[in-house]
């Protein structure tokens, strides 16, 4: 994406074309450029009910035994040594 076109007030509206003819690195930076955006931007998004629901019966579950389940860095080391 062109910042200095955002900086000058001038806006162009990127087509998946466009982002898939920029170079990888660039490809790879809008994406990070996007994700900030939306990170920015949280009070936004809005859980559903569903949502909502799943997360409480979780919490509840972990609660109820907080020692179940793995530490992150376990399952992480686990999903790299299958690569």
């Amino acid at each position: 994406m062109n910042h200095e076109n955002q900086s000058r007030g001038i806006k162009k509206k990127l087509t998946a074309a466009d982002a898939l003819a920029l170079s990888i690195p660039e490809r790879i930076q809008l994406v990070e450029d996007i994700w900030d955006s939306i990170a920015a931007e949280t009070d936004a998004i809005e859980l559903t009910e569903e949502e909502k629901k799943i997360i409480d019966e979780r919490l509840k579950e972990f609660h109820k035994n907080p020692d179940l389940g793995s530490p992150w860095e376990d399952v992480y080391r686990k999903i790299a040594s299958e690569k």
